[in-house]
């Protein structure tokens, strides 16, 4: 699960930020001719001097959730993390980027909600970037390649221009499912005028105005200690889970098994699963809800109907890919890809199928 934060007009994300590389025109035989100039890493200061800010806010707020805050401030923070998370994992991971399962508009307008609450871009954005590392993961055209190093598919992505594969890779991914979301639509129409609201302006005020909290506490605890927070729990599956871990599904991609980033991202961290079946609405084998709270999460709201259609591999698949290995072919970015063979489509698992 991959927050993709460098692409909007807000100075946070630059989707209009483009890496030129120059191919001189010549009229000269082709001999003469230069070569295009090769991709030259461009920092974005005003990226890093934002998130610099951020990060010493947060530590400031740590402090302050330690000293000063009310104990209710900062349960208050840490029922918005889960809930900004969850607008992450469950909303624009499993549900729209995936489509690793489907869900009734109530459910739907939930998790856009809580995903606008993490403010990790809008849906449409996340999702296709997502499925573009999905697509093209560990080459030049993933956002946040794990080549690179841990800093930069940790943060470092987010502070430099794109390179050029990753806006161009971007185009031929298919996104007329969420082009044709209402829901989405509003949300990407009306970001810039409701994220501001639900992310910093109301987990600020209602600490202030509901329980007497300082408006210091509110701002740093609240705001800046649990957005900065977010944002670093899912960057773990971008860095962290792309190098550490075991790799009992395809020991020849680079995505990992790591409880640790499963735990703080409550339930992304399986990562080697998921890479090898990304279409798995739980993104693990798992028998039981253990470092998995967003399957907790989309199983509760199956049980009422508004989670249908919930996708899974059978035990059968899994044994047949652990005893090959896998050759690294399987790197679709959800259920229907092109790229998804039609036998693997035939043999999962359809929960709740309200086709039938």
């Amino acid at each position: 699960m991959a927050p993709n934060i460098t692409s909007s007009p807000t100075g946070v994300l630059f989707e209009d930020d483009i890496v030129e590389t120059v191919a001189v025109p010549s009229i000269e035989s082709k001999n003469d001719a230069k070569p295009p100039e090769k991709y030259r890493r461009q920092i974005v200061w005003r990226n890093v001097i934002l998130f610099a800010y951020l990060h010493l806010a947060a530590v400031y707020g740590a402090y302050l959730m330690l000293t000063s805050a009310k104990i209710i401030t900062s349960i208050w923070a840490i029922l918005l993390y889960q809930a900004g998370g969850l607008g992450i994992t469950a909303g624009a991971h499993r549900l729209w980027a995936h489509r690793a399962y489907k869900a009734k508009w109530p459910l739907r307008l939930i998790l856009m909600l809580f995903n606008t609450l993490a403010f990790q871009n809008h849906v449409h954005e996340w999702a296709r970037d997502h499925r573009v590392h999905h697509k093209f993961s560990e080459t030049d055209a993933d956002p946040h390649d794990a080549r690179r190093g841990f800093f930069f598919s940790h943060v470092g992505w987010l502070l430099v221009r794109k390179h050029p594969d990753v806006k161009e890779k971007g185009k031929g991914i298919d996104m007329s499912d969420l082009d044709t979301d209402p829901l989405l639509m509003f949300q990407k129409k009306y970001y810039l005028i409701m994220m501001p609201i639900l992310c910093f302006l109301i987990p600020t005020m209602v600490p202030v105005y509901l329980w007497g909290e300082s408006w210091t506490n509110a701002w740093f605890v609240v705001a800046m200690f649990r957005y900065t927070f977010t944002l670093n729990m899912t960057w773990l599956v971008n860095s962290a889970a792309h190098m550490w871990g075991s790799q009992p599904y395809d020991k020849y991609i680079n995505p990992a098994e790591n409880l640790s980033v499963a735990v703080l991202a409550l339930g992304e961290g399986w990562h080697n699963y998921h890479h090898v079946f990304p279409w798995d609405y739980k993104t693990a084998e798992l028998g039981n809800y253990r470092a998995n709270l967003t399957t907790a999460f989309i199983d509760f709201f199956s049980r009422i109907g508004w989670a249908y259609d919930l996708k899974t591999v059978p035990m059968s698949m899994v044994k047949r890919r652990v005893e090959r290995t896998g050759d690294g072919s399987h790197e679709v970015w959800g259920w229907g890809d092109k790229d998804m063979s039609q036998d693997d489509m035939d043999q999962a698992q359809v929960i709740n199928n309200k086709s039938k």
